[in-house]
């Protein structure tokens, strides 16, 4: 498995696509911050609008056709069209699709928006999250090597058109595969990454990074890592802080916390065999880090951790966050 994918199933993730909008010009959609570990996200699938991504008085970034916006931080934002200051109330429209369908009795011309949220466990997802900038803008007009990002888009309008049999499984199997793909594309297109995603970024670290998500329950000593490298401890260490701004020992907790976390949610493993799956061979130590890292123990950590998830999504509906 390639680093990126590597990386993005430590982390797993559950989607949603539930919102439609065809807003005709002009309107505005102003969205309250939601709770951490909800990432809204838009698909501009039709027409252009305007973003304020630090509310009323941020600076407008221009949306077009093919743009995606996701927030991975939750934070509040406003998109708009000019003449925003005269738009109509926004009201959900009846018809049978697969999602909720807004509109506007605006006249001018119409933008179509999918909106929907990435929701993660806000536990196992913290060194993910924060490798994440406050937004994140992808563009896909006029990119090839954006193909599938850009079929994945055109299927999802297709989808959400009408309810055709089984259109409501295809559109949440089709937003699953969407975190992926923009997370790709994101890459492909940043000047810059931060945190883990800068390790991938970074050729010199290559052979380290594939050899600790290959296997991170080995007993990795500073100088096994750095041998991948053929670097000395004190180039590996200096080279890898200045890349990821975190020590190599770091990056191993996580990677080890992160699937360690995974595996309690999705199975009934004991929890001293999960620790020792990813390195531990005291239970007791494992259950010392892995407080450290969450602030409860694995045991507390399973029995509560898919009922948040649940609560969080319950509460993510964007009809509840749209004003």
């Amino acid at each position: 498995m390639d680093p990126l994918s590597r990386i993005l199933s430590l982390y797993p993730l559950r989607t949603a696509l539930d919102i439609r909008c065809h807003f005709g010009a002009p309107w505005v959609l102003d969205q309250a911050a939601v709770a951490p570990g909800i990432a809204p996200y838009h698909l501009i699938v039709g027409g252009a609008a305007w973003l304020d991504a630090a509310g009323p008085k941020g600076a407008a970034l221009q949306l077009q056709e093919g743009d995606i916006i996701v927030f991975p931080k939750g934070s509040a934002h406003r998109l708009y069209t000019d003449d925003a200051h005269r738009s109509s109330p926004l009201r959900d429209l009846p018809g049978d699709h697969p999602v909720q369908l807004k509109g506007n009795d605006g006249k001018g011309v119409v933008t179509d928006i999918l909106c929907g949220q990435f929701i993660f466990d806000r536990g196992a997802s913290i060194a993910l999250l924060a490798a994440l900038p406050e937004f994140i803008l992808v563009r896909t007009a006029g990119r090839p090597d954006f193909a599938g990002l850009n079929a994945l888009l055109s299927m999802l309008r297709f989808e959400t058109d009408g309810m055709r049999p089984g259109a409501s499984a295809v559109v949440s199997q089709l937003s699953s595969a969407l975190f992926a793909l923009l997370i790709r594309a994101w890459f492909e297109q940043a000047a810059s990454m931060p945190g883990i995603f800068a390790l991938l970024a970074e050729p010199r670290l290559q052979p380290a990074l594939q050899a600790i998500l290959d296997a991170p329950e080995k007993h990795w000593t500073l100088s096994d890592m750095a041998a991948t490298c053929h670097m000395s401890r004190a180039t590996f260490a200096r080279l890898f802080h200045k890349i990821a701004a975190a020590t190599p020992a770091r990056f191993l907790m996580q990677t080890r916390m992160a699937q360690a976390a995974s595996w309690l949610l999705e199975s009934s493993r004991a929890v001293a065999a999960i620790g020792e799956a990813v390195g531990y061979q005291s239970e007791a130590a494992f259950n010392r880090v892995f407080k450290r890292c969450f602030g409860v123990g694995p045991g507390q950590y399973r029995r509560t951790a898919r009922a948040v998830i649940d609560n969080m999504s319950s509460k993510s509906s964007f009809s509840n966050t749209f004003v």
